[in-house]
């Protein structure tokens, strides 16, 4: 794998792509506005690796929760969410001391890789989600049947293949464009529409890749979760209001990490220009804040896995009680 990216980007930089290094704008160029975002976002940062880490810890140590395949696939979305927002906080964070905020070409590659690499897992991971929702609720006697280790094994195999793919394809035709300057991204990471601003070429083109591999997959998606828990809701009426309720309060966690992820991929990817006024803010959200909020959404909204963390804390201070 290293030999196929570093062949591809050798061959790119000899088709008169001289650019070396890019400069990022960052959030703000007002010194005391970045020292407040330097303290905002380095919290949220340090809240979402701390959290995600007990929620995986919490499922891991709790053996009834492990045996569910909702919160075996809620163990990949909260790596996935320390993930994504490692891809690009430090770096952000770091920044906000320098005046001059540059990035290598390389790095810049890297950090797109990673980005859309673990993004595409999440569709799909949140899309397996939806799926185990839908067996659990339309087809609650089939569900131990169909929802055995395997498959769940099966789904996460398939994410991690389906972000591969999706990511290999985004940099590899961002490889063949030839950076000649200017080298100044007006953003605090390195995308895909940023990037192709900067293009020393007609890159009409490329913005229609972009739609196809992101911006069409997170429409075409998104309707289609939409669907299914339409479906789900539609089919709880012909459940008790105590499970109705129950349903409901994990149907509706889902929802709005669901609703969250799909609503800013959209805004970013599915538009058939690269011209877009509000993309550094909305990137913000979904890539420092939506892991946060996903965070509380699968802890405070869910009693099950409050009780096991109340558990494990109390048990966690027993222990060291004993020493």
């Amino acid at each position: 794998m290293k030999r196929f990216y570093f062949s591809i980007f050798l061959r790119v930089m000899q088709n008169h792509s001289f650019v070396t290094q890019f400069i990022l704008l960052g959030l703000s160029q007002n010194a005391e506005v970045e020292k407040i975002l330097f303290v905002i976002f380095l919290l949220i940062y340090l809240a979402t690796l701390w959290g995600n880490m007990i929620i995986v810890v919490t499922i891991i140590y709790s053996p009834t929760l492990l045996a569910s395949p909702m919160y075996f696939f809620l163990i990949f979305l909260s790596l996935l969410d320390a993930c994504t927002s490692s891809t690009v906080s430090p770096k952000m964070i770091i920044d906000f001391f320098f005046e001059r905020k540059t990035i290598s070409f390389e790095c810049c590659m890297t950090q797109l890789f990673a980005f859309h690499f673990f993004n595409g897992i999440e569709v799909i991971v949140l899309s397996a989600m939806a799926y185990d929702r839908y067996v659990a609720i339309c087809k609650p006697l089939h569900y131990t049947s169909i929802m055995t280790r395997r498959i769940c094994g099966i789904l996460v195999a398939i994410s991690w293949a389906g972000g591969f793919l999706h990511s290999i394809i985004q940099i590899t035709f961002i490889l063949q464009l030839p950076f000649c300057g200017p080298n100044v991204i007006d953003h605090f990471m390195c995308d895909l529409f940023p990037l192709l601003k900067l293009a020393c070429t007609d890159t009409h083109i490329f913005v229609i890749l972009v739609f196809a591999n992101s911006g069409s997959i997170c429409i075409i998606i998104f309707s289609i979760l939409l669907v299914s828990y339409g479906v789900i809701l539609y089919s709880l009426r012909a459940h008790s209001s105590e499970g109705r309720l129950k349903a409901l309060s994990t149907c509706g966690s889902h929802i709005t990490v669901v609703v969250l992820f799909f609503v800013s991929c959209i805004l970013i990817y599915a538009r058939p220009t690269a011209a877009f006024s509000s993309e550094k803010n909305v990137l913000v959200f979904a890539t420092i804040m939506t892991p946060l909020v996903n965070l509380m959404v699968y802890t405070f909204r869910n009693q099950e896995m409050k009780n096991a963390i109340r558990k494990m804390w109390k048990q966690l201070i027993l222990l060291c009680d004993d020493y």
